[in-house]
């Protein structure tokens, strides 16, 4: 499974890519407000930091200016997929944008029916919402096996990507439904790493040490 980033954080990035964490990013305007910096400017350092795919989001809403938008946005770097959302215009960028040789991301996903639409559109990426479907009572893991079955019953090369991780448990659960990537922020992924069991060997492990007096520098 791939891990992309989702956060406009450069540093932040780099400390994960630097690990080899890193198989993307994915930002958004409001990611990138947080910065305090130019959108075009951010976008492109980060695409020179991340080989992989960086999703680039679209700000307007009407089908015409998001083709536009996305042209411009693609041009900053070969790595860019264009991010637009799941709506009858966004799909029309889609197919335009796919259909030009572009990666395309289709956003705010939370349905079956949409991410099909998203499919046949020639989505790149598909991003289905995990954590704002568990917000109002629906279950957003499911949604993932859904799309996971009806891609694999049809072929469709289109990539299920969950977004809206809160947890590291959402990842795991993600990887054993057969995501094909997740976006998570940079304080999730790094949340993998903990355990409790694990903070209790080291506490142990230290406390053996120190009274053995051992030292190895």
């Amino acid at each position: 499974m791939k891990f992309f980033v989702d956060t406009a954080d450069v540093p932040a990035i780099a400390e994960l890519n630097d690990l080899g964490m890193v198989d993307g990013v994915t930002t958004n305007p409001s990611l990138i407000a947080k910065s305090g910096r130019d959108i075009l400017e951010v976008t492109r350092e980060i695409c020179a930091m991340v080989s992989g795919p960086v999703s680039a989001e679209v700000t307007a809403t009407d089908a015409d200016t998001m083709i536009a938008e996305g042209r411009k946005l693609a041009k900053i770097a070969d790595n860019i997929a264009v991010k637009v959302p799941l709506t009858w215009d966004g799909l029309k960028a889609c197919k335009t944008l796919s259909s030009e040789g572009n990666m395309v991301n289709v956003t705010l996903c939370f349905s079956v029916n949409q991410a099909i639409l998203a499919a046949k559109a020639g989505a790149t990426f598909i991003s289905p919402f995990i954590g704002r479907l568990d917000d109002i009572n629906l279950d957003g893991l499911q949604l993932i096996e859904d799309i996971r079955v009806v891609y694999d019953n049809y072929g469709f090369d289109t990539q299920i990507l969950a977004a809206s991780i809160r947890t590291a448990n959402h990842i795991a659960d993600c990887a054993k439904i057969g995501a094909d990537v997740i976006t998570a922020p940079p304080a999730v992924i790094k949340s993998m790493a903990s355990h409790v069991l694990t903070d209790k060997g080291l506490d142990a492990f230290l406390k053996d040490i120190a009274s053995a007096g051992i030292k190895i520098l």
